[in-house]
Order: structure tokens, then C-alpha cells, then sequence
């Protein structure tokens, strides 16, 4: 069934954010919002502007630290999807009903918080300490193809297919 889509589902009951500064996955975003028909909105500082856009909704706000996750918090409601990289953001949308993914595949959960925070916190210590690891291992295809598998799974399970 290669170009199935499915058409059941019409009624938009959430909508998917993304905190889109740097998020290696907005295509595959689209592509699965397109087989649910869910609704993307994209949130991005002015400093990352798209000429190019294809689909989705774009909402452009300040370059100040926070503004994205500003923005999202407040027109975020339960049941809506967040796709974003940022423990801190994530922390408090899981306490409020939203269903929280990293780029990378991970669900954030309730039960995890406190443990992301700790390390969080930790790292921030260290790097004010002068301690700076290496950062981030580069986006992988492994990890790619994981958010597809989990964000297809929620999708699915929110649209009740």
C-alpha cells in the first residue's frame, strides 16, 4: 500500500509543536503529520528564518534565550505533541498533560524528570566550573529512524488508529 493515506482520521484533536531552531527532523515531522493529517507548528527564533518552506505553520518569535519556550508553553495544551531537544521545556510540558519527544526518539516522561534535571544541573555545574565535556554526539541515522518509529507509534495512538 505504498502511498496509502490515511483519511479516517480528519478531525484535528492536537496539534504538534516543534521548537525548531535546530531540529534535525522537521521533514519526517511533516511526513508523519501529513499521514495523520495532524496540524505542525514550527517555532523558531528570527535568527533561524526559512526561506524555503514547504509545509507546516511557522511561528517566528525574539532571539532571546527562552522565547521559543515561551511561546510554546503558552499555546501548548494537554494532548498536544512536543518535539524538542530542551530537558528544561520538556520537564514542565510532561507535568501538563503533553506528550514530549526528543529529536532523537526519547520520550520524556514523568517518571525520568527529576533524573534529567539532576544531570542537567550537573553539567551546568561543571561547564561554570570550567569543566567542558564534548558535547553532544553527532545525530545518528539509527537515531533518525527512531524518532520515526516512536513518533509514528504516538501518532498512532493518539489518533486511535
Amino acid at each position: 500500500m505504498e502511498g496509502c493515506r490515511i483519511e479516517s482520521y480528519t478531525h484535528r484533536k492536537f496539534n504538534i509543536f516543534v521548537d525548531a531552531d535546530a531540529c534535525p527532523v522537521k521533514q519526517e515531522i511533516l511526513d508523519l503529520a501529513d499521514t495523520y493529517n495532524v496540524h505542525v507548528i514550527f517555532v523558531a527564533s528570527y535568527a533561524h528564518v526559512q526561506h524555503k518552506i514547504d509545509a507546516g505553520e511557522w511561528k517566528y518569535v525574539d532571539m532571546s534565550r527562552e522565547a521559543v519556550d515561551l511561546y510554546i508553553m503558552n499555546h501548548v495544551k494537554e494532548h498536544d505533541v512536543v518535539v524538542t531537544q530542551d530537558t528544561g521545556l520538556a520537564s514542565i510540558l510532561v507535568k501538563q498533560g503533553v506528550y514530549t519527544l526528543s529529536p532523537r526518539g526519547k520520550y520524556f516522561n514523568k517518571e525520568d524528570m527529576d533524573t534529567i534535571l539532576f544531570f542537567r544541573y550537573v553539567s551546568a555545574k561543571e561547564r561554570r566550573a570550567g569543566h567542558h565535556s564534548k558535547g553532544p554526539k553527532p545525530f545518528s541515522e539509527e537515531e533518525r529512524q527512531r524518532f520515526i518509529t516512536n513518533m509514528d507509534k504516538l501518532l498512532s495512538k493518539l489518533a486511535g488508529i
